[in-house]
């Protein structure tokens, strides 16, 4: 198990690095669609960053309103902040809150999951070479392939095999699918790639 403060930096080093990746990018690209669905790379990076615009009490506010329903809120938060001026959005990124930020119950791996998922939602489709360290990869890949939590995203990978083509990373037995580290991450958490990313039967 990788200790929280190893953890904690991967996490800061990743909104840093997408930070930084879209400090550059011109407004057309923020309109570029992610490859969460409904979601331009803006509504993205505004969901991403929640937590530094929103206390804990201003976000239960806004969850009762929408009765609980978390995604329902999400999507209310994505579009309305996802109009926000893209410096501010990249100054989002950057600071201390998301540095440090875990999900309820999630911690920091949790954390990292979150950031390295829906950047590469944003970078996938902006044509973004490779960005994330193996390292990260590999803790996110064995956190998605544990416990069954790939079945939040309504995958089964039960029965297949995964095997990363650049990481020497290998999971479970049964059919092959292969491909890039980050984009088995990609397609356990039920993205659709572009294709040829990813070879083999689909999950």
């Amino acid at each position: 198990m990788t200790d929280d403060a190893v953890l904690q930096r991967a996490v800061a080093n990743e909104f840093s690095d997408l930070a930084d990746l879209l400090d550059g990018i011109s407004d057309a690209e923020w309109d570029t669609p992610s490859l969460c669905e409904g979601w331009r790379i803006r509504e993205v990076v505004a969901h991403v960053t929640m937590a530094a615009r929103y206390s804990e009490e201003r976000f239960m506010t806004r969850l009762r309103e929408c009765e609980f329903d978390f995604t329902r809120l999400s999507n209310e938060i994505a579009r309305s902040d996802g109009e926000l001026a893209t410096s501010d959005l990249v100054a989002d990124l950057r600071s201390d809150t998301m540095r440090g930020w875990t999900p309820p119950g999630g911690g920091y791996h949790g954390a990292l999951n979150h950031v390295v998922i829906h950047g590469l939602d944003v970078t996938v489709p902006l044509g973004v070479p490779r960005r994330v360290p193996e390292a990260t990869i590999r803790i996110v890949l064995n956190d998605l392939t544990a416990g069954g939590g790939h079945s939040n995203f309504g995958v089964d990978i039960e029965g297949r095999r995964l095997r990363a083509t650049d990481l020497g990373w290998s999971y479970g037995s049964g059919a092959e699918l292969r491909g890039a580290g980050e984009d088995l991450a990609l397609t356990i958490c039920g993205r659709t790639l572009p294709a040829g990313r990813i070879e083999g039967d689909p999950l």
